[in-house]
Formats: structure tokens, C-alpha cells, sequence
């Protein structure tokens, strides 16, 4: 139920891999075709249970995209979110209009990528 995610990554994580991620991730909500039997997206977060989460991963499978998947699993994810002080994502610029809409405001941030662990550890 969880192929064809991560389009574009040169070295994407496997179903597996995938399947690891959402087990271990602090909040998930993930969204299927019913009738195909297969999940078309989902969203995580991983949080200190305290203060704060973060938001690394929204996915939705390109025959999804523009039919608003991805905008219910962000406000499903920020309504289970809620009564955390600060919730954290980076994005690309090109992301940020889409993010605000969800009442999101832009920052700096700062990142390391270890491209050549891309598919999992």
C-alpha cells in the first residue's frame, strides 16, 4: 500500500523504510484510496511530547495532487497538534504561500542533508 511515494528523490526509502517511518513517528495521518486499497498520502510529526513537534514529511501520490489531499492531512495534522507551544516544518520557498494558508508564518532555519542516506538508515 505505499508505492510510488517520494517522487523525485534520486534514492527514495523503501516501502519498508516508509513503513518504518510512520511506525516510529510521533504523530501520523495517512490518507487511502479505498477502493485501490492503497494509501495516496500521509503526513508526519515527531514531537518531545512537551513543548514542540515537527513536520518533515507531507507525501501525496501524483495522481492525487491538486484534489486536496494534501491541504486535509496538513489541518488533520495541526488539529492533533494543537496544545503543542511551537510546531516546526521546513519547506521551500516556492511551499511557504501554501503553508500560510494553514496560519503558518515564515522563518529561517537551518538544515543538514546527508543526501547519501536519503533511502533510510
Amino acid at each position: 500500500m505505499l508505492e510510488g511515494f517520494f517522487d523525485g528523490w534520486p534514492d527514495p526509502p523503501s516501502p519498508q523504510k516508509h513503513l518504518e517511518l510512520l511506525a516510529k513517528s510521533s504523530h501520523i495521518v495517512v490518507a487511502t484510496d479505498d477502493a485501490k486499497q492503497q494509501v495516496i498520502g500521509f503526513i508526519t510529526a515527531i514531537s518531545d511530547g512537551v513543548l514542540s513537534a515537527y513536520i518533515p514529511l507531507l507525501e501525496v501520490l501524483p495522481a492525487y495532487k491538486h484534489e486536496g489531499v494534501g491541504s486535509e492531512l496538513v489541518r488533520l495534522m495541526l488539529e492533533q497538534l494543537k496544545d503543542f507551544y511551537m510546531v516546526d516544518l521546513c519547506c521551500d520557498d516556492e511551499l511557504v504561500p501554501y503553508y500560510e494558508r494553514f496560519g503558518m508564518h515564515k522563518t529561517n532555519g537551518m538544515i543538514v542533508r546527508h543526501y547519501t542516506k536519503q533511502s533510510g538508515i
